[in-house]
């Protein structure tokens, strides 16, 4: 399956369980396991779990593999793996805590700090 199709799949099962704020990164240029990440928030455990079976059962449906689920028995951070996509469904507190938009997002470049010698110069 096509890329672009995998993660519209993914996002379209995960907005018919009502999946909040949804964000699709492109971590291409930072790994090479893996594409595209997808982060969803899901309110409760219930609706964690209720998240990663709606992909489950969309993706398998379009002939997608599932390699592997972690984190259905609590419910606070859920990751599915589809291969060149990987689903995290985190309860909001867990989503705030650990930032994975902020920490795959492309970094930025920093300005260079000033020296002593580049006043002298």
């Amino acid at each position: 399956m096509r890329l672009d199709k995998l993660v519209q799949a993914t996002v379209a099962a995960l907005e018919d369980i009502k999946g909040r704020d949804i964000e699709v990164l492109d971590v291409r240029k930072m790994t090479s396991l893996f594409d595209k990440i997808v982060i969803v928030t899901a309110d409760s455990g219930r609706q964690g779990k209720a998240l990663a079976n709606s992909v489950q059962e969309k993706l398998k449906a379009l002939g997608a593999r599932v390699y592997g689920v972690e984190g259905e028995q609590v419910g606070e951070w859920i990751l599915v793996d589809l291969g060149a996509v990987v689903v995290h469904i985190m309860q909001p507190a867990i989503r705030q805590y650990y930032n994975l938009e902020e920490l795959w997002s492309a970094p930025t470049r920093r300005p260079r700090r000033r020296t002593s010698s580049d006043s002298a110069a």
